[in-house]
């Protein structure tokens, strides 16, 4: 199925959340006169981003800097991309990067060890005060295209975008609030989908498509959206983990029928979705849940990279739990060192790690 592209950016009421979009004055939803959006949470650390930037030519992609110098010994790296002293190859921007936007917010992005490329990518968004309001994006590129690893990462900070842009707190109830956020979601998710379709070679046999899931965290109001096979876990202190996601894939489907997990996702169809942004998609709108946080604990937002080798929501709790304590409690160290868990369980994909500590 085609989707039409328009030159009109989406966006929500910041009243009430309703769909409005840069030509209205007005909200048709509530009447409340609209004004020119502006962000109210921190930008991005731009220091931590990727040297990558998106070419204006649909389906490329240029470094925007000189490559540093060799990890394996120190080196110069040449033109061509390799160590003038040892040979080794060197590492692309896009193939590990960081973000930590507040102290108790971060995320790491990996290649991992099978994969040529990173076709994961993250965008993060937070407030400086711990638990306070924070924005977390991972998309996973779908691998037979040439263009997921770009349309990937544009289609995340285009999400995030949005999603910092709104604020809206509804009707003054917590329902209302937390349709509005829904709704800036959606939001967020077309932003995603119309990112991805930019970023789409039109003479590509297999167009670029990824996964997304979305969390808005508020003042003790966690809203999770997924699309596709990406995760989000809340891990309370002392108290039961929680899946706040369910895939859209076939082994989800086989679970709710009653096929073991680990049978389900590790078949042969394990890891086929059945919902995704990009051209061919048959619907993007997230499927969403809301939580009231009553209590410390980690929100945990992932791809398969992850969640490949853990599963299930207790054990994975056990681990994230396991590994913050071993450094500090610390959101950047903890998502580094579950990278390198993956990494050392084998690498088989991309791995994306976000973390904020409530």
């Amino acid at each position: 199925m085609d989707v039409a592209m328009t030159s009109t950016t989406r966006t929500v009421c910041p009243t009430c959340g309703g769909p409005v979009s840069d030509a209205d004055r007005y909200c048709e939803t509530c009447g409340a006169e609209l004004k020119p959006a502006t962000p109210s949470t921190p930008a991005l650390d731009t220091d931590t981003e990727p040297t990558i930037e998106l070419n204006p030519k649909a389906g490329t992609a240029a470094t925007a800097a000189a490559p540093g110098p060799c990890r394996s010994c120190g080196g110069k790296v040449g033109a061509e991309g390799y160590c003038e002293t040892c040979g080794t190859k060197a590492a692309k921007p896009r193939d590990h990067f960081t973000e930590q936007p507040a102290p108790w917010v971060a995320a790491v992005c990996d290649r991992g060890i099978r994969h040529s490329r990173n076709e994961d990518a993250v965008a993060i968004a937070a407030e400086q005060e711990p638990g306070s309001r924070a924005l977390l994006v991972v998309c996973d590129g779908v691998s037979s295209s040439l263009d997921s690893d770009v349309a990937s990462l544009a289609a995340a900070r285009a999400a995030r975008d949005v999603l910092v842009a709104g604020n809206a707190q509804g009707m003054g109830t917590e329902a209302s609030r937390a349709a509005a956020i829904v709704a800036r979601l959606n939001a967020a998710a077309d932003a995603a989908s119309e990112a991805v379709l930019a970023n789409t070679s039109p003479d590509s046999p297999n167009p670029a498509s990824c996964t997304f899931v979305a969390a808005v965290l508020e003042d003790g109001l966690l809203v999770t959206g997924v699309v596709g096979d990406s995760r989000a876990y809340w891990f309370p202190d002392g108290a039961e983990a929680v899946a706040l996601t369910v895939d859209d894939s076939w082994a989800a489907e086989l679970i709710a029928t009653g096929v073991p997990r680990h049978e389900a996702e590790n078949g042969p169809q394990g890891h086929a979705i059945t919902r995704w942004l990009g051209k061919d998609a048959p619907d993007h709108t997230p499927r969403t849940t809301t939580l009231r946080v009553q209590q410390p604990g980690w929100l945990l937002v992932c791809s398969d990279g992850l969640w490949n080798y853990c599963s299930e929501a207790a054990p994975l709790g056990d681990l994230v739990r396991q590994t913050a304590a071993a450094n500090g409690n610390d959101p950047l160290a903890t998502s580094s060192a579950l990278v390198d868990w993956a990494n050392a369980q084998g690498g088989q994909d991309n791995i994306t790690v976000a973390l904020a500590r409530l």
